[in-house]
């Protein structure tokens, strides 16, 4: 009998193991993304709560990065086509943290384990960085264009304008400023029902 419960107990384990990494279904829409995963919408209002930084451009910063999906990753290399050489970079999480950064964040606001896969971490990792995007640089919490590119070139990419040359990435920060607007309304609509 006891061979019988360590299975199932094996069962039930693997089965609370994973999370639900998927994105939701429609991620044109605000208020459907709220209704379909209040759990997002909580831990962006907790980072908002926090850290000052509105929930419409932290999720206009989360579809650019991940689509809302937790697991995340760059895409692999290849030298000739065909040979893997490993990820574009280590970014990896609803935010597309990287490494170094991720660290950075965690010693810093002691939340040693914070996980870039949970969606809470990554919003209050959000937030962080754009504090201090604010802070070191002057961009207004709510200017959704200019936090994402702060937060794609870093903070000291911005500081030397490494994005002036790169017309793909400034065509990129104008869809997430955009979206963000757009995101902003349709919470506004959502919130007064």
């Amino acid at each position: 009998m006891s061979r019988y419960l360590l299975v199932a107990a094996l069962v039930v384990l693997a089965g609370c193991g994973g999370g639900n990494y998927s994105a939701p279904r429609n991620l044109d829409d605000a208020c459907g993304i709220a209704r379909e995963r209040p759990k997002y919408i909580r831990a962006m209002e907790q980072a908002e709560r926090r850290w000052g930084v509105p929930v419409h451009v932290q999720m206009a910063v989360i579809h650019q990065e991940s689509k809302f999906v937790g697991d995340a990753r760059t895409p692999h290399r290849y030298v000739l086509g065909i040979i893997p050489m490993g990820r574009q970079s280590s970014a990896y999480g609803y935010a597309q943290a990287i490494d170094g950064t991720w660290d950075n964040y965690r010693s810093q606001t002691g939340n040693r384990n914070a996980r870039r896969d949970d969606i809470r971490d990554a919003t209050d990792f959000m937030g962080w960085y754009m504090n201090q995007s604010r802070e070191k640089l002057g961009i207004p919490l709510d200017d959704a264009r200019s936090q994402y590119l702060a937060y794609h070139e870093g903070q000291t990419g911005y500081a030397r304008g490494t994005y002036r040359g790169k017309t793909w990435l400034m065509a990129v920060a104008d869809r997430v400023g955009g979206r963000a607007q757009i995101y902003r309304q349709q919470l506004q609509s959502c919130r007064r029902r």
